[in-house]
């Protein structure tokens, strides 16, 4: 976590803007105090009045700064120091005027403004695409003549003509072959319902990446991989901005309702991160601040995956363990009200009818015993399994994507996508179905009210009455069916989700990887069950499975493997736990989720620390640091700065005998987004940093406003000028855009300690010196470069494309 250093140098002496200005890909965020070893020094250069202006001879700051550009990483130091400043101000006015106390507790309340806004916003938008996704779902397979606004199952809710068998069958729900050809069985009746169910498919498949290739790019995928990465201080303008969000939240009813492997779940976190981000530009305390802007990101992520999963508390926790970087206590506190303002309006709008949060909630009454841990935990090892497979195989095929030609060809690969699964789903009663309802079903314990052909057991014709627990029987001829129909399901999901996760439109992993886990766990399930039916003298199941007892839960083992292969592929623990007992509000079950996720995360942990997640960052070349990778190795910060052995020297700005022309030609011939000066080239001893942006910011300025400013005016970053002849030009003043007080380390501190550096205070680049000499500089670049070399990998990698 950033500033888990207790930091005591917000009195800086510049109000100059602290980000790097180039084509380059960006380093990173800060540099506002000095390291000699382990021994923080702080130098200051002036008062905070000396900040207040860009130019000392300039009355009014210049357009331009406080802001940064795109993809480059704020600097989480200058930001938290600007806010304090930003406090102090307001606090010191209140007393003036009622005005100015309205004002402070305006600033006061905005962060429960801005979250209880997101919030609102993030439930509704999920409402709606909850709503439109299942209409257009069943859109494939029907039309209801009487509304045409209603789904299948609410169409059927009104009418008097269906029975308990058949109770989707209803005459105002009329199938596209019934319309087309008249016929509602047989052979020409599949075929035209299969032809129509590949015609939608295609159609939603295209006009979704349509949509986003024309109007947001950046609406396609997952989005959690770049919301972390945002989260940890980088910039990706138009990411969150309200073009994605519009895109977004059509074309993600469009890719789920095309029937392709993915889920809304993920994209629902960016949809609500497009939100906070949008409303926080309402309130300046965030729409200045990027630091306290990803406050707001932090808390609108825990109520996307409230709204997603009808989990506010798994919301929150997922904030904190799975995206954010930076998660202050209040943080924690409007993550949590965020989320429960989210699942609020969701309940209100109980887009399911079932006056629940998500489709595939349930409830069970029996509970586990000891020896069910066994397969819980084999169905952990499957998760452990499928996730390091599935990482391993979707980053092979997205680097293929990017190297090859295929990918400059996004709407074919969606349509060629959409097709094979499209004409591969249709014939399998469970590939067809909606992936939330196949999930709903395999949840779903078998009662005396279920029709399905999983619930088709022999019954026993001497029970008297309907119980709600039915004991253990012997399976019948649909289950051993729907058994096999499963596993042609499971080797389906498997190698389409690999292929889907990563196309050109919203695509969301979560479902998928709960529905390959639900598969995998109730056909284990309904295995452990018959077992222990048929062999209930063995010693395992004498004990406690009695003849007529109602032992095994095959829907338990069914939530079970959903929650331990999305476990595997996106190592969450906590979370995840959470969010899953939240969906079934059974505590009985926590332990049997415990374990299976755990064993999910040691098993795909052997092969490869790396979830989903962050082997997506890797590969897009994000510069971000992970706080769950450790750094062992036993190098120095002069084994990682530049300039190396065969490099030029250090471009470097001296303090007081450079001339505006000197400058100038340094930034047009070099590409480095900052430059530290020195007091001369004899000493190198280093007097601060400045940043190429604010150098040019700053020059242009003076050009325009003060008069006298030429190519040849000597600049000056020393308190003092010194004294010029009398017929040379009128001296250019920059100390004020100059960092005093830049971060430094000695040549002989261990890169250790340097990494533990930039992740917690989010440090741009730091200064290497020995004995107050200037030798060299280490980015964040430079430390990604270098932890890429030492773990065999290819340093070009990291660079951010």
């Amino acid at each position: 976590m950033v500033f888990l250093v207790e930091m005591r140098f917000c009195h800086v002496a510049h109000a100059g803007l602290k980000f790097l200005s180039s084509n380059n890909p960006p380093v990173s965020a800060s540099q506002n105090a000095g390291i000699t070893g382990t021994h923080y020094t702080m130098t200051n250069g002036g008062s905070i009045n000396s900040s207040t202006h860009l130019l000392d001879l300039l009355d009014e700051p210049i357009p331009g700064v406080g802001t940064y550009d795109d993809f480059h990483t704020i600097d989480w130091v200058r930001e938290k120091c600007k806010d304090r400043e930003r406090h102090r101000r307001i606090n010191s006015k209140k007393k003036e005027s009622a005005w100015e106390m309205t004002k402070s507790l305006y600033d006061a309340w905005s962060g429960w403004l801005v979250v209880t806004l997101t919030g609102l916003a993030s439930g509704a938008l999920a409402g709606l695409i909850d709503i439109a996704a299942d209409w257009m779902t069943d859109l494939k397979e029907g039309i209801c003549l009487s509304a045409l606004w209603y789904n299948h199952e609410q169409c059927c809710w009104g009418s008097n003509e269906t029975t308990f068998e058949e109770r989707d069958k209803c005459p105002q729900w009329k199938t596209w072959a019934e319309l087309i050809i008249g016929q509602a069985e047989g052979p020409g009746s599949y075929i035209m319902n299969y032809i129509m169910y590949i015609f939608w498919a295609l159609s939603f498949a295209f006009l979704a990446v349509s949509l986003v290739k024309v109007f947001a790019p950046y609406a396609c995928g997952s989005g959690i991989p770049e919301i972390k990465t945002i989260l940890s201080g980088f910039i990706i303008r138009g990411y969150l901005g309200k073009w994605t969000l519009m895109i977004k939240t059509i074309t993600l009813v469009l890719a789920v309702a095309s029937g392709l492997s993915l889920g809304k779940e993920g994209p629902l976190v960016h949809v609500a991160c497009c939100c906070g981000n949008i409303f926080s530009y309402l309130f300046p305390k965030y729409s200045t601040n990027e630091a306290k802007k990803r406050e707001v990101l932090s808390a609108a992520s825990a109520a996307g995956v409230s709204v997603a999963f009808g989990a506010p508390i798994g919301g929150v926790l997922f904030s904190l363990e799975e995206v954010s970087y930076y998660f202050p206590l209040k943080t924690l506190w409007r993550s949590f009200f965020a989320a429960l303002v989210a699942a609020f309006v969701l309940r209100s709008i109980n887009p399911f009818g079932n006056s629940r949060l998500v489709l595939f909630y349930v409830e069970y009454h029996t509970p586990w015993y000891l020896f069910e841990l066994f397969p819980f935990i084999l169905l952990g090892v499957f998760g452990g399994l499928w996730g390091a497979f599935f990482i391993r195989a979707n980053i092979a095929w997205c680097r293929r994507r990017k190297s090859t030609k295929f990918g400059k060809y996004p709407v074919l690969e969606v349509i060629i996508v959409a097709a094979i699964t499209a004409v591969i789903a249709f014939p399998n009663p469970y590939t067809r179905l909606n992936t939330s309802e196949l999930i709903k079903e395999l949840f779903t314990d078998c009662g005396p009210l279920e029709s399905s052909s999983l619930c088709d057991y022999r019954n026993d014709m001497n029970a008297s009455k309907i119980v709600d627990d039915i004991p253990d029987r012997p399976a019948g001829i649909g289950v051993y069916s729907a058994i096999w129909q499963l596993c042609l399901a499971l080797i389906f999901k498997i190698i389409m989700t690999v292929f889907t996760f990563g196309i050109k439109v919203p695509s969301g992993l979560f479902i998928p990887s709960m529905a390959i886990g639900a598969i995998a766990g109730r056909i284990v399930g309904i295995a452990v069950e018959q077992l222990a039916y048929y062999h209930h003298d063995w010693f395992i199941f004498k004990e406690w499975c009695e003849v007529g007892a109602d032992c095994i839960t095959p829907g338990l083992y069914a939530m079970v493997g959903a929650a331990a292969c999305l476990g595997g592929v996106t190592r969450m623990t906590v979370s995840l736990v959470v969010i899953v007992f939240e969906l079934t509000g059974g505590l009985e079950y926590i332990v049997p989720l415990m374990a299976a996720v755990m064993t999910s995360k040691w098993v795909g942990d052997a092969f490869g620390r790396e979830g989903i997640y962050e082997a997506h960052i890797r590969l897009n070349g994000y510069p971000f640091l992970d706080a769950k990778e450790e750094f062992t190795h036993t190098t120095l910060a002069a084994d990682v700065m530049r300039p190396r052995r065969n490099d030029p020297p250090l471009a470097v700005l001296t303090q007081d005998n450079m001339t505006v022309d000197d400058i100038e030609n340094m930034i047009n011939e070099t590409s480095y987004n900052g430059f530290p000066v020195i007091m001369s080239k004899e000493s190198q001893r280093l007097v601060g940093f400045a940043l190429r942006r604010d150098l040019t910011i700053a020059i242009e300025s003076a050009r325009k406003k003060q008069e006298g400013i030429v190519g040849s005016s000597r600049v000056c970053f020393a308190q003092h000028t010194p004294s010029l002849p009398a017929e040379s030009p009128r001296p250019l003043k920059l100390r004020s855009i100059l960092d005093m007080s830049p971060f430094t380390v000695t040549d002989h501190t261990p890169m250790e300690i340097v990494v533990d550096i930039f992740r917690k205070l989010g440090l741009r680049q730091c200064l290497v010196t020995h004995n107050g000499r200037l030798l060299g500089i280490i980015t964040k670049k430079d430390i990604l470069r270098h932890m890429a070399q030492t773990a065999n990998q290819d340093p070009a990698s990291i660079m951010f494309n």
